[in-house]
C-alpha cells in the first residue's frame, strides 16, 4: 500500500504539478511530467505485482489505486495548488469511495 501511495504522489505531480507554471512552454511541462512519471512506474508496477501476489484481483488493485489517487489529490490540491475542494468535489469523491466499498465488501462477492 505504501508503494501505491508513493507512486500516486509522483503521478499527481507529473499530471498536475505543472499547473503552477503555466507560463512555461507546454513541451517543457510534458517532458518534466514524463520524467516524473518514469519514477512513478518504478513504484506502481512493483506495488501491483506485490498486491496481485497477495491475492488482490486486478479490479481490487485498480479500486485501491483510484481511492489513493483521490486522497493524494485532495491534499495536493489544498497544499500545493492552493485550491480548496468544494462540497460537490467531496461528495463526488465520497461516492467513488462508496463504490470502492462495494468492490471490496459488496453483496455480490
Amino acid at each position: 500500500m505504501l508503494l501505491l501511495v508513493a507512486s500516486n504522489v509522483f503521478m499527481t505531480f507529473a499530471w498536475y504539478g505543472h499547473l503552477k507554471f503555466k507560463s512555461s512552454p507546454l513541451w517543457i511541462a510534458v517532458m518534466a511530467s514524463w520524467a516524473i512519471a518514469f519514477f512513478e512506474y518504478w513504484l506502481a508496477v512493483p506495488a501491483n505485482r506485490i498486491g496481485s501476489g497477495a491475492g488482490y484481483s486486478g479490479a481490487e488493485l485498480k479500486t485501491m489505486q483510484e481511492v489513493i489517487t483521490l486522497s493524494v489529490f485532495v491534499l495536493f490540491s489544498i497544499f500545493y495548488l492552493g485550491e480548496k475542494p468544494t462540497l460537490n468535489h467531496l461528495l463526488g469523491f465520497g461516492l467513488i469511495a462508496l463504490g470502492a466499498a462495494v468492490v471490496f465488501r459488496g453483496p455480490f462477492r
